[in-house]
């Protein structure tokens, strides 16, 4: 991996932990896909046959049931979706398939599966945040809250300038969002490259890590796995389980975090350890110095020469 890291721009963010104030948990338990679903109209039938007798998703029934086929209906009502393709990735709680949206621009649809989700994993970024309060043990409600919560980080992290897949729509237990790389041309794990440029490397992780956690976010899962290289640019991914500082085992992702980093980057060469990274990520940028009033400024002749 050679060349230079740029950052991508960066908005005013909201107060720490604010993003989803919105936040209703009715709404979680009854979408549109739900209710289509089990309305079962016409056109949504046909759309259901249509989709499972395509060879590239004949797949379990664990991630195409009729609520999932609902979602993607749904979707593709609202003009998100236009065009599916193949498979991207497979995982244990979801897979990722590539798809057309609107403008033929090339997006992703990360399919959650209900039934295979690590309900216990998920828990344990769940419980303790109020924003979860009434999801309670209900594993439907909790896996459609988490992909709720992933499209949520997903939108603060790039407001905060942070390179993620931009998000595009969320349904149900699926999430549109930006396709990075190609399915014939996946983008690459940070893990699975040769870093010619550690240092560079390392400069823009931990930039990324400070801009999450000035947002209020901290990644949770953070390692040279859920970082990946397009085109130049370290792109990070997975927001699923990242967690406002408010939450009460933040301090703790955020140092498994940085241990994490930390260890990757020095087995590239440098001489760092988690403390290292954790000072960073959690120290304040410095407010730019301010350009002299030239009212009030003592000395209104300079000019970056001495004058005699």
């Amino acid at each position: 991996m050679t060349g230079e890291f740029g950052f991508v721009e960066s908005d005013e963010a909201d107060a720490p932990g604010d993003e989803w104030e919105d936040l209703d948990l009715e709404e979680i338990a009854q979408t549109e896909a739900d209710k289509i679903a089990r309305r079962q109209d016409d056109e949504f039938d046909e759309f259901r046959k249509r989709i499972k007798n395509t060879e590239q998703f004949k797949v379990e029934a664990s991630v195409f049931d009729d609520a999932t086929l609902a979602a993607l209906y749904k979707l593709t009502r609202d003009g998100h979706i236009v065009a599916f393709g193949g498979p991207v990735s497979t995982g244990k709680e979801a897979n990722v398939y590539e798809a057309l949206g609107a403008d033929e621009r090339e997006v992703a649809a990360k399919v959650y599966r209900i039934n295979a989700s690590n309900f216990h994993h998920m828990r344990e970024y769940l419980e303790g945040d109020p924003r979860f309060e009434g999801i309670g043990s209900d594993k439907k409600k909790v896996v459609l809250a988490w992909v709720r919560k992933e499209f949520s980080n997903l939108r603060r992290a790039r407001k905060a300038g942070v390179r993620v897949p931009e998000p595009i729509a969320v349904q149900r237990n699926v999430l549109v969002m930006e396709l990075v790389g190609h399915a014939d041309d996946r983008a690459r794990r940070l893990a699975e490259v040769d870093v010619e440029n550690p240092q560079t490397a390392y400069e823009v992780v931990r930039e990324y890590m400070r801009r999450l956690y000035s947002a209020g976010l901290v990644h949770g899962d953070l390692s040279e796995y859920n970082l990946i290289i397009h085109d130049g640019e370290l792109v990070v991914i997975d927001l699923g389980q990242a967690a406002t500082v408010h939450h009460p085992n933040a301090e703790e992702f955020l140092e498994r975090d940085c241990r994490n980093v930390a260890s990757f980057f020095s087995r590239q060469g440098l001489d760092l350890d988690g403390d290292d990274v954790r000072e960073y990520v959690t120290t304040a940028e410095p407010e730019p110095a301010a350009e002299p009033d030239p009212a009030t400024d003592p000395n209104p002749d300079r000019d970056g020469d001495e004058r005699e």
